[in-house]
């Protein structure tokens, strides 16, 4: 596995990949806890400048869908939520229970928060885009404040690079 760490509007991201593609995202931080980069891995900035580019380009409010190498791991449920995800509409948002009954399983909102919850790729895979059934933000692994930063550039109301 190669990693790079970024620096980026909403702070600095570990970013991790391997031959099947970019495996992880993470918010890194004083108060972030999470995953970290393992002693077998080798930093290579420069196998990164894909991620790097298109990141940069959402942040300038430029890109709108990611076209990268995903290889994201999780379990079969999880993997269908994730790919569910990439269907909301950049600047959009939707429930935890309608993501559960647009995967037909409209009983499984809690499951749906779990596996949201557990994506590997936030930002790229937009976790940030589900929202409480009354409309308010609920949890972010980047935290709140990272989340609403997002919802705002992506409808317009805010730019995280000049």
């Amino acid at each position: 596995m190669i990693y790079r760490v970024l620096d980026s509007p909403v702070g600095g991201l570990l970013l991790a990949r391997d031959e099947a593609g970019l495996r992880m995202i993470h918010f890194v931080g004083p108060a972030k806890a999470g995953p970290h980069v393992q002693t077998d891995w080798r930093r290579d900035d420069d196998a990164f400048a894909d991620v790097v580019s298109q990141l940069e380009e959402y942040f300038e409010g430029k890109r709108r869908v990611f076209d990268l190498p995903l290889a994201p791991d999780g379990t079969p449920f999880q993997q269908r939520v994730w790919r569910a995800l990439l269907d909301i509409p950049y600047g959009g948002t939707i429930s935890y229970g309608t993501l559960a009954a647009q995967i037909g399983q409209p009983a499984a909102s809690r499951a749906v928060g779990l596996a949201n919850g557990s994506n590997p790729l936030p930002i790229v895979i937009p976790c940030h885009r589900v929202i409480g059934s009354n409309g308010r933000l609920t949890g972010y692994g980047g935290g709140l404040p990272i989340k609403h930063r997002l919802l705002a550039l992506e409808r317009g109301s805010l730019r995280l690079l000049d």
